[in-house]
């Protein structure tokens, strides 16, 4: 076999593993913010993100990580390390270190990769995005956020809440390139599932944002025509409703939220 040939066989098995793991099963407009994003993977990490957070914290907070942290270096068996990473992901949680919590919900569905799981790293992940000052951090949270629900969703597709969860984790942190990904996303939910009222409410909530009132009181009422005690839809309602200055209206709903 010539070097030529020998070449030319290294290359296609390069390229047959690059199209095999690195190409997405998503659409191509769903990359871009992890072009722009993946960057941050490099300036942040678990190893930094400890060295930040570990002098802030008091002397028996550290012992007790630091204890959980020798326990999970050195028991063998993955129920154990599960258990130690449930509670180091819940003591940083606790300590206000969700970026640290959702590392450790990661790891754990890198042992225990079910929906569950991963919906518990996502949701950490993206609680990471809505409190995060830092940039690179929220960034970084976001690619983390993205992956853990794209992992769910790949466990049990038929889960719309996960897909709801994905977009929203795209709207806390538009990528600059494709700032309205995530709404596109959730239109996109409404289209094909337009009772659904998770994604009623949380494209309510968005007009909300936005200062869209009259679009919100219509999400809503088309949810809560669909589940009238739904909690959230009441009490955003409420909400709409004092915005354009329907406060007696506003005080039915209100009262529905209260009693709920």
């Amino acid at each position: 076999m010539t070097k030529v040939q020998l070449a030319s066989i290294i290359f296609s098995l390069i390229l047959v593993l690059i199209l095999y793991f690195g190409c997405e099963r998503r659409a191509p407009e769903f990359r871009g913010i992890e072009k722009s994003r993946s960057l941050n993977l490099e300036l942040v990490s678990i190893d930094n993100l400890l060295q930040e957070a570990k002098p802030m914290l008091s002397a028996s907070d550290l012992a007790q990580v630091n204890n959980y942290e020798r326990f999970l270096h050195e028991t063998l068996e993955d129920s154990s390390k599960i258990e130690a990473m449930k509670t180091l992901s819940g003591k940083w949680y606790e300590l206000g270190h969700p970026a640290i919590a959702g590392h450790y919900a990661y790891e754990i569905a890198l042992l225990n990769p079910l929906e569950e799981s991963w919906s518990i790293a996502g949701t950490t992940y993206s609680i990471c995005v809505q409190r995060a000052e830092d940039q690179e951090l929220k960034d970084y949270c976001t690619t983390k956020a993205v992956n853990a629900f794209e992992n769910a969703i790949s466990v049990n597709p038929s889960n719309i809440d996960h897909k709801i969860n994905l977009a929203l984790a795209y709207v806390e942190n538009p990528a600059t390139d494709n700032p309205m990904q995530g709404i596109q996303m959730l239109l996109q939910l409404r289209d094909t599932y337009p009772e659904n009222v998770g994604v009623l409410t949380n494209l309510a909530r968005l007009a909300i944002r936005t200062g869209q009132f009259d679009r919100a009181q219509e999400r809503l009422r088309a949810a809560l025509k669909l589940e009238p005690n739904n909690v959230i839809a009441n009490c955003l309602m409420a909400s709409t409703l004092q915005a354009l200055n329907q406060n007696a209206e506003a005080e039915v709903y209100m009262e529905k939220c209260n009693q709920q």
